[in-house]
């Protein structure tokens, strides 16, 4: 079941105009954890986390992660993320796919 959320995540996120997953694509041979860093276009990850905070009450992980070798290696210099647990369901994934875009519309709504 983890597997096939994890999928249903990235997925979701795919679907997403201006949103950059980072990671290969789930496949037969590729199992993904149940997370997925990601950019968004033209909006910084911590702008993004503590919007999705204050406006939504969905905590996600941004900045750095440990991962400062692989963002220099992909030439960000940060990213968010999302992690899924054992008691989440394809409806949580369903409910915070909604919030990114309303993100998403309101930092472009500057531009």
């Amino acid at each position: 079941m983890e597997v096939e959320l994890a999928n249903y995540l990235y997925d979701s996120l795919q679907s997403i105009p201006n949103v950059r997953v980072y990671g290969p694509a789930p496949s037969h041979t590729v199992v993904r954890a149940a997370l997925c860093s990601f950019n968004v276009e033209d909006v910084h990850p911590i702008d993004l986390a503590t919007f999705l905070d204050q406006q939504h009450s969905i905590a996600i992980r941004s900045s750095h992660h440990c991962a400062q070798p692989l963002h220099r290696y992909l030439g960000i210099n940060a990213s968010a993320q999302a992690s899924l647990h054992f008691y989440n369901m394809k409806e949580d994934v369903d409910d915070f796919i909604i919030c990114p875009k309303d993100t998403i519309s309101f930092f472009t709504s500057f531009n």
